[in-house]
């Protein structure tokens, strides 16, 4: 009974918001490619400053050097828990929509940023670095902000409706305690998400790094 009420209130959320979620994610899209051409943007003394950093990160990755794994969880769930939280206010006021969907475009801009970089200055290699080190938690992470941009645009339509519309006389308290649990709920996907980044990732970007680079 209780998986057939879950379902179904998923069903209706996407089918509610079946056109945010469309455009939402078009503009992640669109924010990967921006990030993209911006490596290529770069002069040639900025690729090899960034480089630079970047080997010495990976020296201190291969050495063993980085923060424990446990601080490293707190920091990364705090980080992530702060993003979705500001989101979470964002929905709340009417003229927080257009900064949800510039945080949602900037997260695309740093993933596409940092793939591009790994593959523009290191080949296959980078390639198979950023798989192992970028990709794992943000299978978790870019559904998971996505879903919260979309319930945050989604109640701040939903709020401007409201008083902007005469007509319109929806309640907005069960709405808003509906929207609140959503953000709770997809939230507790930051736990996978940082343990991962956190205890997952620096193991397997040291045998990368080890083996191939």
């Amino acid at each position: 009974m209780n998986r057939n009420r879950i379902g179904q209130a998923i069903s209706y959320h996407i089918e509610e918001n079946r056109s945010i979620y469309l455009f939402t994610i078009v503009l992640f899209l669109v924010g990967i490619v921006f990030g993209a051409i911006i490596v290529n943007s770069l002069s040639l003394t900025q690729k090899n400053d960034l480089y630079m950093y970047l080997n010495q990160f990976f020296g201190q990755v291969e050495e063993g050097q980085i923060a424990q794994a446990s601080t490293m969880f707190s920091h990364t769930f705090s980080h992530y828990a702060k993003y979705f939280g500001l989101m979470w206010i964002l929905g709340l006021s009417i003229i927080g929509l257009p900064v949800i969907l510039i945080l949602l475009f900037l997260k695309g801009v740093v993933v596409g940023f940092t793939v591009g970089f790994l593959v523009n200055q290191m080949g296959m290699s980078g390639f198979l670095l950023a798989f192992v080190s970028v990709m794992p938690q943000n299978f978790i992470l870019v559904p998971a902000f996505i879903i919260v941009s979309v319930a945050s645009v989604s109640f701040c339509l939903k709020m401007i409706r409201n008083q902007f519309v005469k007509r319109s006389n929806m309640p907005i308290f069960p709405q808003f305690l509906r929207y609140s649990m959503l953000i709770l709920c997809v939230g507790a996907l930051l736990v996978v998400a940082s343990a991962i980044e956190a205890y997952v990732s620096p193991v397997v970007m040291r045998v990368v790094i080890s083996s191939f680079i």
